[in-house]
């Protein structure tokens, strides 16, 4: 009965380490003052400006995109990943 226990315990222990281990985590979302500073933190992505109180991401060509004062230039797969949703 112990042994029993004890198998079972190890198999519940086993199944939620590997289940936690699959979750895919949020990259880290790094807001920056200047566009540059963005390019250089993602070479390979697209650089769109993050309103925070908004919850929202403007790409360049948009009206909106590097303005207000409560907001900040991040990589677009950052900013996705992190749950912000894009303009219409």
């Amino acid at each position: 009965m112990l042994n029993s226990l004890k198998l079972t315990i190890f198999l519940l222990t086993t199944l939620l380490v590997t289940a936690d281990a699959n979750i895919a985590a949020a990259t880290p979302l790094t807001p920056f003052r200047y566009e540059a500073q963005a390019q250089r933190h993602c070479p390979a992505d697209t650089v769109v400006w993050l309103d925070f109180r908004k919850g929202i991401y403007y790409a360049r060509r948009q009206k909106f995109y590097g303005r207000g004062s409560n907001g900040g230039f991040a990589c677009r797969e950052e900013v996705r990943s992190n749950g912000y949703r894009r303009s219409l």
